[in-house]
């Protein structure tokens, strides 16, 4: 039995519809589970239409591809730990990337040996392949940093934007001359320069804007996609790439805005490593006050309203649901409880809010940077869990520092700051934290989990 055209069509429209219901619900905390739901329905629907496509004549390969990758994925889905989440979505990023130049080629050769090859196809496979390229590459290297492979600090060196923009006008060139020429070495030399540039344009950034990069590899990703969509004549992968690459570059430019970045910057690589300063400078002979569980607790106790500030490292421990335990502890001491987040906390976009919302901390007691800033002068406690470089205060007061410009949370106003740390180990971008040296500041050294345990032991004691 043929179908119609009409209902590839109308499947192909739901299909778009539940994607962008999806991208809605993501949108607050009440409604993530169901966008969630909608966005797997849009895709089981796009799956079930795209085979039922009269081109698709063999499905062997296919279904041999849709079982190995759903073992794959249930087995990294079963055993990823929270923390190594956004390596695996860098890793993810590249495959789409990977996957727009594996297209491309194969669509010339298809073509080819019909002799369907014009120039709007040629435009279209050289686009889908420098874009993916591009993701590939520079999303390796953000994998490779964000697993610590590859050293957090920004590789620069003198004219690399020049031999970046270079680089791509050269790309451009090959690419224009396999368009018009229908000239395939062009088109490998093109796709080369291409996986050069991604690293040359991720390599620069430094640590503490990795989640940055991880946005805009995102936006990448779909506009890869996207493109490919137009070498398949797949309306729907153009429609959902552009959804991705829009709302990716959306939420990128709202990161940098965060971030008191450029997103030009982020697009041409190499920001957050302007400025060369020694990461323990500021550690040469001031000392530390470290506390114990216990203090913390009996401060904690004799407040009246406490911020908590998550961090990194409340992720490598997996302390989410101790502190759930030491929230709800404090709620019924009648302690106001806030939870604090920075926009780049963490190694991803919301890294954080997933964490806390795993843990089942209430969403109306969480709050974003801009929303409570103003809130820390007026709280007994600060208690920062994991955090380092978003809550570092030479990112307002030190020119010669890589976080300068960076907007953060202004723990430091607290009447009292209380800071769970492993060591003195700078943050991810390898810069000391001056927070640590104030005289209002504690350090109370140890897993965070542990800690958080020890101190809801120690409230539980003074009923």
């Amino acid at each position: 039995m043929t179908l119609s055209p009409d209902f590839f069509g109308i499947s192909y429209l739901a299909a778009s519809i539940f994607f962008i219901l999806g991208l809605k619900g993501l949108s607050s905390h009440r409604t993530a589970l169901r966008g969630n739901l909608f966005a797997m329905l849009g895709m089981a629907l796009a799956i079930v239409a795209t085979l039922l496509q009269p081109e698709v004549h063999h499905y062997i390969y296919i279904a041999a591809g849709i079982i190995g990758g759903g073992i794959v994925g249930i087995a990294i889905a079963t055993k990823i730990e929270m923390t190594a989440m956004p390596q695996l979505v860098a890793a993810f990023h590249s495959f789409v990337g990977l996957s727009a130049v594996l297209v491309a080629i194969g669509t010339y050769f298809s073509h080819q040996a019909n002799g369907h090859l014009d120039k709007v196809l040629l435009f279209e496979l050289s686009a889908g392949s420098i874009i993916g390229a591009i993701t590939f590459t520079g999303s390796l290297v953000a994998f490779g940093k964000l697993q610590e492979i590859l050293g957090s600090n920004p590789l620069v060196f003198p004219g690399q934007h020049y031999l970046n923009l270079a680089l791509t006008l050269v790309a451009l060139g090959f690419g224009a001359n396999f368009m018009m020429a229908n000239h395939f070495p062009s088109f490998l030399i093109m796709t080369g320069i291409s996986l050069l540039l991604g690293f040359l344009l991720v390599l620069p950034i430094g640590g503490a804007d990795m989640p940055v990069v991880v946005s805009m590899l995102n936006s990448y990703s779909g506009w890869a996609a996207s493109a490919t969509g137009f070498t398949l004549a797949n309306n729907l992968l153009i429609t959902t790439g552009a959804l991705v690459g829009a709302s990716g570059a959306i939420l990128s430019y709202i990161m940098c805005k965060a971030m008191n970045r450029s997103i030009i910057s982020v697009i041409l690589g190499g920001f957050g490593g302007e400025h060369a300063a020694s990461p323990h400078a500021s550690a040469a002979g001031k000392p530390v006050k470290s506390v114990s569980a216990e203090d913390l607790a009996f401060a904690l106790e004799n407040s009246s309203k406490v911020i908590i500030v998550p961090g990194y490292g409340m992720a490598v421990s997996q302390a989410q649901h101790a502190i759930k335990e030491l929230f709800q502890i404090m709620k019924e001491k009648n302690i106001d409880v806030k939870f604090a987040i920075h926009p780049v906390a963490g190694r991803m976009p919301g890294h954080m809010n997933v964490l806390l919302a795993e843990s089942e901390i209430p969403h109306e007691i969480v709050f974003e940077m801009d929303e409570i800033n103003n809130e820390f002068s007026t709280c007994d406690v600060a208690f920062v869990i994991g955090a380092n470089d978003v809550v570092n205060p030479a990112a307002k007061s030190d020119k010669t520092s890589p976080l300068y410009g960076m907007p953060i949370l202004d723990v430091y106003k607290a009447r009292n700051i209380f800071i769970s740390k492993r060591s003195m180990k700078a943050g991810y971008a390898g810069v000391d934290n001056a927070l640590f040296y104030y005289p209002n500041c504690s350090l109370v050294f140890g897993d965070s989990k542990v800690t958080c345990e020890a101190i809801v032991a120690a409230l539980k004691d003074s009923h």
